[in-house]
């Protein structure tokens, strides 16, 4: 069993409109710089081993902590589809009871062209089992979608409904990774800001 650190990306101009991001590539705002500059992790967790999404705005949050973090595929942000750039609350209003109805799906929620949160979460399983077999502590930056999907799978909630605890920004979450890639939470929203 190893530990596993998980944190969001800094904010991006998407994020502060409230646009669905997915897989579209946008580097982190002015404003998301300086929020990440103001981050801190224990300096211990430095040493372990990171890995990012490869999209811009997870590698540069990396970056701005000091992180030698390696891009895998894995940790992309589940995809939106056809949704990607648009705003959640206005696609509850345009679609009313189709939207309810694919939300009520859970984890088998499927925006139009895209990936649903199962298979995100399908995705980052071999992801986990290659890091318990390392046998060495690490970290993550990814994104709000693959944190859900980690958690929802340490926790077994199935997305419908409020979360048991709802994930803050601005804050690490830390896992135990058993062999296998079976995850178990040990603290979640762990302040990154002093």
């Amino acid at each position: 069993m190893i530990p596993f650190i998980i944190l969001r990306h800094g904010p991006t101009d998407w994020n502060e409109d409230r646009r669905l991001q997915g897989r579209a590539d946008r580097p982190l705002s002015a404003a998301g710089r300086r929020a990440v500059a103001r981050w801190s992790l224990p300096g211990a967790l430095h040493t372990w081993r990171w890995h990012s999404s490869p999209l811009a705005r997870a590698r540069e949050t990396a970056a701005l902590l000091g992180l030698n973090a390696s891009p895998d595929e894995a940790l992309i942000e589940m995809d939106w589809g056809e949704w990607e750039g648009h705003r959640l609350g206005a696609l509850r209003e345009a679609l009313g009871d189709e939207m309810a109805e694919n939300e009520d799906r859970g984890l088998d929620f499927r925006p139009p062209g895209g990936e649903t949160p199962r298979e995100a979460l399908n995705r980052l399983r071999p992801f986990l089992a290659r890091l318990a077999a390392s046998g060495e502590p690490a970290g993550a930056v990814a994104h709000r979608g693959i944190i859900r999907a980690l958690y929802c799978h340490a926790s077994g909630w199935d997305l419908r409904g409020k979360p048991p605890v709802k994930l803050a920004s601005a804050c690490f979450h830390r896992f135990r990774i058993h062999p296998g890639g079976a995850a178990e939470i040990e603290a979640l929203n762990l302040p990154l800001e002093p």
